[in-house]
């Protein structure tokens, strides 16, 4: 599989980046991992991804906010980038709300990693 997926992971418990780094690069996906929002976007302004895992809850920048700045960005194939939020906190917010941040899926922590799989699959299949 030499067209190998970049995957930006935006989580600040390390934990949790170590557990899906391991997941997912057992599938040949190219892991890059950042610990806020504000991170997310200036990876994104250098490099290109093909989905992103986004934490909701993070420092400095959380997930529904960089979500819409993503879904504001002037490069178009950016602006569409999958986002999959990845959240403890699912009950403060409704699949609408995930909705209209922008954010294509959700999972919720303490994440299932066999869902996990399959849910960055289906987005990175469409």
């Amino acid at each position: 599989m030499s067209d190998s997926k970049k995957i930006l992971v935006a989580e600040d418990s390390s934990v949790i980046i170590n557990l899906t780094k391991n997941v997912l690069m057992f599938e040949n996906y190219q892991i890059t991992s950042v610990k806020n929002g504000k991170q997310v976007l200036e990876k994104l302004n250098k490099e290109d991804f093909d989905l992103i895992l986004m934490d909701i809850n993070m420092p400095t920048m959380d997930g529904i906010e960089c979500t819409k700045a993503i879904r504001n960005l002037e490069d178009p194939e950016k602006a569409e980038i999958p986002v999959i939020a990845i959240t403890g906190n699912y009950k403060n917010y409704t699949l609408d709300d995930f909705k209209q941040a922008g954010l294509n899926d959700y999972l919720q922590k303490p994440l299932d990693y066999d869902l996990l799989l399959s849910t960055v699959k289906k987005h990175l299949n469409k």
